[in-house]
């Protein structure tokens, strides 16, 4: 058994019930015939893969990179009604977004959200005052049926009780209201594994090279495998294009002459140490249509977002010194200089929106969902927010049932029998899985961590009992990966075994918190490639 600086290798033997390895992955697809193949693993493929597997069609998923691997993993973390959206009217729309959040937070996914207060600071000489933001923090918690409180208006003291780095100078007031929180990467990745569980067949790291068309209809697509060059094919009666800042590319394999249908805005955010504790978030005004915030969020401070039009390769996304200027300076409006500092800095991150094509400010537009059938009969989906993902879901599914000349709906169970809040994969009350953690750890090995029992709890709910069980027949599992983050060995592991873990990033980006905490050392870095590169 190898070492790497005295420490024993790690994951040397599979864990029962591993997933499939590549290699079988890809002869299923290509042998397979599938009713509908989804190309994108981002949030909108991937929900809709769940509510068609749900549904009982036959149901592939790829993604040229990992899943949630771009526009997914980079937003702002929230579950929220859009309180902005009530200044242009939209009080429907608010409603619609609170009953998603509503059900995400309470039935669907309660170990992976997180209920989280927000105040809304009103400065003198601000674009809003305090009478009209302590009447649309009512009415905002009135779309929610008050399921989260009463909107109020407190005093500057009281709210820098909860944020000590809370800017009191010329501070009028604080609006209150709620909203959620969440790891977008750990939702999405639960996702996929309920799509999995209903009967879909996944693959990430799958490049699609070309489309393939039966009497100029496009019934599949020919993909390359990232992660060792196999080229196979993928055959389908149907096949989506949920390639979010890629669509119009895909759309134009289908007919090279396809108009553009979509227009990207990026947002950058910056993520930082904190100095002191914070018990509720800030949402700051910046001007009459922007708000920039500042979340706690997974022990450390989550600053932004930008929004500004992005021509780019979607590839090639990335924050500037510009961005990084931005989110400080409007950060600045409300919080202090000493929580601001660039040494405070851990990591950085921007992703982009797909909104509907048109003119007019980014920050202006709809967050509206556009699905578009091509030449080819391909359908593409894009745009929308990550708090309907499911609404998105079905509505993409109704999509497919209206088809004219698809025979889909004769083989799909109606989407209004579906289960309408079927719950994701390790649902559990997060307190009580943190609380078993730590009380059931086997004499006489140490008792698990509450700063680790608690992160398992709310990042996997009661798989993290499986996690756990690798920890306990393997010591070298159960120790940290880095002191100053909660995760541990057993998660790369897990993460390889049963998440469909490929690369080092995927494992310290996106299946654990240790690139965003600034800890992904190239020691790390190592460890944890030969931890994946000994699969079975």
């Amino acid at each position: 058994m190898t070492t790497l600086h005295g420490v024993p290798a790690l994951g040397t033997h599979p864990v029962s019930g591993s997933l499939p390895s590549r290699a079988e992955t890809r002869e299923q697809l290509s042998k397979a015939s599938y009713d509908l193949l989804v190309i994108g693993g981002g949030i909108l493929g991937i929900s809709t893969a769940w509510h068609a597997a749900q549904s009982g069609l036959r149901v592939a998923l790829v993604d040229a990179g990992d899943f949630a691997g771009a526009t997914s993993s980079a937003s702002s973390k929230l579950l929220h009604g859009g309180l902005r959206y009530l200044q242009s009217g939209a009080v429907k729309l608010v409603a619609e977004n609170h009953f998603e959040r509503r059900a995400l937070a309470r039935d669907v996914a309660p170990h992976l959200a997180n209920p989280l207060t927000f105040y809304l600071p009103v400065y003198k000489g601000g674009p809003h005052g305090a009478a009209k933001l302590g009447a649309g923090v009512f009415a905002y918690s009135a779309l929610s049926a008050f399921g989260d409180g009463v909107g109020h208006v407190i005093s500057p003291a009281r709210a820098q009780r909860d944020v000590p780095e809370l800017r009191t100078e010329n501070l009028k007031a604080v609006a209150v209201y709620g909203d959620d929180q969440m790891n977008d990467a750990r939702m999405a990745l639960m996702t996929v594994r309920a799509a999995v569980e209903a009967g879909a067949t996944v693959l990430n790291h799958a490049e699609v090279t070309g489309l393939r068309f039966t009497r100029g209809r496009v019934t599949g697509a020919d993909l390359r495998d990232r992660a060792d060059g196999s080229e196979f094919g993928v055959g389908a009666r149907l096949v989506l294009n949920a390639t979010g800042p890629w669509v119009d590319h895909l759309r134009r394999m289908e007919n090279a002459g396809a108009a553009p249908s979509i227009r990207l805005s990026k947002g950058a955010h910056l993520v930082l140490k904190r100095t002191s504790p914070w018990k509720a978030a800030l949402a700051t005004p910046i001007d009459k249509y922007r708000i920039t915030f500042a979340l706690p969020w997974e022990d450390m401070l989550l600053l932004g977002t930008t929004d500004e039009a992005y021509e780019g390769d979607p590839g090639d996304v990335a924050v500037t010194e510009q961005d990084t200027a931005q989110i400080l300076d409007e950060a600045a409006f409300s919080i202090r200089d000493q929580q601001l500092s660039r040494d405070l800095i851990t990591y950085a991150f921007a992703g982009l929106r797909v909104l509907p094509g048109g003119p007019g400010d980014t920050s202006q537009a709809k967050r509206e969902t556009v699905v578009t059938e091509g030449s080819g009969g391909m359908l593409s989906v894009a745009g929308g927010k990550w708090t309907t993902f499911r609404h998105i879901g079905r509505t993409v599914m109704n999509k497919l049932a209206a088809l004219p000349g698809q025979p889909l709906a004769e083989d799909m169970e109606p989407i209004a029998r579906l289960p309408k809040r079927l719950p994701l994969p390790g649902i559990a009350n997060p307190n009580a899985v943190a609380h078993r953690l730590m009380a059931d750890a086997p004499a006489p090995g140490p008792r698990m961590s509450a700063d680790t029992a608690r992160h398992l709890a709310t990042h996997y709910g009661s798989l993290s009992f499986d996690i756990a069980r690798l920890a306990n027949d393997d010591a070298a599992l159960a120790e940290r990966i880095h002191p100053d983050a909660p995760e541990i060995w057993a998660q790369v592991v897990y993460a390889r075994d049963h998440e469909w873990a490929e690369t080092a990033d995927d494992v310290l980006r996106r299946r654990t918190t240790l690139t965003v905490r600034g800890l992904a050392s190239e020691e790390i870095r190592a460890r944890v490639e030969g931890v994946l590169n000994r699969r079975r």
